[in-house]
């Protein structure tokens, strides 16, 4: 099957109406949601999600990728949109460095006890919302054997564009469900699934990372940076541990790392067992 390439070069073309600002945060989550969508950005990133089953809805690229993307293309039962630089840029915002964008179908989430079945080392982020440290968080999970994640209600999206890109496409790499209640939500997953909750924290009264007991099941928490977990989600995880800070660092004020830095360290610190 060929590709449906369609020559635009109007900005304004209703046909793109799917990559309108796409910086433009409240503007992305109103019309994202509303239509069931988010925006893969460059060539990697839109096979990776187009590879997870995600529908494609539409293209917009520069003529130059259509070759580079032509199996894709081809394959897809969706129009091509095809446009210079500098309308690709009008209707998007910004630069398009990657030269390709495709609008693409959400798929249901799956309920958080289905994500965690089987699952023995996962991670629990809490009121995370910079789309940029969800993103990294992912890809550290990716790479480091972690095999799900669970957000909390007010999470950053995942899918929303910036996330995916940061986290060069580990979004659809690693399982992940989102909490339907936050007060009840850890509890579920220590008494139906069967966890230990461990909550990532700066104070260095809490029990070393590395000399954590680790059980059969651990689900690791991350708080949002700056503020960290919440004192109520603190008090319900079953030890507080954290990572060790030299001495030296401490006398000069750092007294712990952004949420991205620690959960690589937390994820490695994981796989010991």
């Amino acid at each position: 099957m060929a590709a449906r390439l369609v020559p635009v070069s109007d900005p304004a073309d209703p046909r793109l109406a799917d990559y309108v600002r796409l910086r433009d945060v409240n503007l992305r989550k109103s019309l994202e949601a509303e239509h069931g969508l988010f925006i893969a950005e460059g060539e990697k990133v839109i096979r990776r999600a187009a590879g997870t089953g995600h529908p494609v809805r539409s293209f917009l690229t520069a003529r130059r990728w259509v070759e580079p993307l032509a199996d894709l293309l081809d394959a897809a039962d969706a129009p091509v949109y095809v446009a210079d630089d500098a309308t690709v840029e009008a209707v998007a915002g910004f630069q398009v460095h990657r030269g390709a964008l495709a609008s693409m179908e959400r798929l249901p989430l799956p309920p958080v006890e289905d994500v965690v079945a089987g699952a023995r080392r996962i991670l629990v982020l809490e009121d995370l919302v910079d789309h940029a440290n969800v993103g990294s968080i992912f890809r550290c999970a990716a790479a480091l054997g972690i095999d799900a994640v669970v957000l909390s209600p007010r999470c950053a999206d995942p899918l929303y564009r910036r996330a995916i890109k940061v986290s060069m496409g580990a979004v659809f790499a690693v399982p992940y469900a989102r909490m339907s209640g936050w007060r009840d939500g850890l509890g579920a997953l220590r008494s139906a699934a069967g966890f230990t909750l461990l909550a990532l924290t700066p104070d260095q009264s809490a029990v070393p990372l590395d000399k954590a007991p680790l059980g059969e099941r651990v689900a690791l928490m991350l708080g949002a940076e700056g503020d960290g977990l919440s004192s109520r989600w603190l008090a319900e995880a079953d030890e507080p541990v954290c990572i060790p800070m030299s001495g030296a660092a401490m006398a000069n004020g750092v007294d712990s790392l952004n949420v991205v830095a620690a959960s690589a360290i937390a994820c490695h610190a994981l796989m010991r067992s």
